[in-house]
């Protein structure tokens, strides 16, 4: 073996995520496991908000002022409002990258689909089935009994023509 080849002992890291990128029921799986753990990690969160929000709110220091204990701890709450409506919108995010995923594969099965019957309208544009040719009448002198308005018609055969 020579020292030229680098290559590592393991496959290629991105490979699996390569094959789940390609299936979209795959790619669904995936994201809903990260989808449980951001779920968990939201449901924590939102606990461990309220109980610092009840301890930071309760302590009180001596010459406090009402509400000072509240002006404290809002930089405290802010910090994990924040985190929590970034947790939210990558919850949201998962959820539309899974439906949107999906929705592309759905979008390639339909523009495989347009465009064959596309070419299929070409070709028959370029290439019309044979018609048969329409039928003459072999006798000039004769007339057909369904003529219609081209016809002769009299005041007898009235009941025969259609209404205007």
């Amino acid at each position: 073996m020579s020292t030229d080849e680098t290559k590592p002992f393991f496959d290629e890291p991105n490979a699996a995520l390569r094959e789940i990128a390609k299936n979209p029921d795959a790619y669904a799986r995936y994201l809903a496991d990260f989808h449980r753990v951001v779920l968990d990690m939201q449901a924590k969160l939102e606990i461990l908000q309220r109980e610092a929000r009840v301890h930071c709110r309760g302590i009180h220091v001596d010459g406090d002022k009402w509400g000072q204990a509240f002006l404290r701890s809002f930089p405290v709450e802010n910090s994990l409002n924040g985190v929590l409506k970034d947790l939210k919108s990558a919850t949201s995010g998962l959820e539309k990258s899974a439906h949107k995923r999906h929705a592309h594969d759905e979008k390639v099965k339909e523009v495989k689909k347009q465009r064959k019957e596309k070419a299929q309208l070409k070709e028959w544009k370029n290439n019309p089935p044979l018609q048969a040719a329409p039928e003459n009448p072999g006798q000039q002198g004769a007339q057909d009994p369904n003529m219609g308005y081209g016809g002769p018609t009299s005041i007898y055969n009235l009941d025969r023509r259609e209404s205007a």
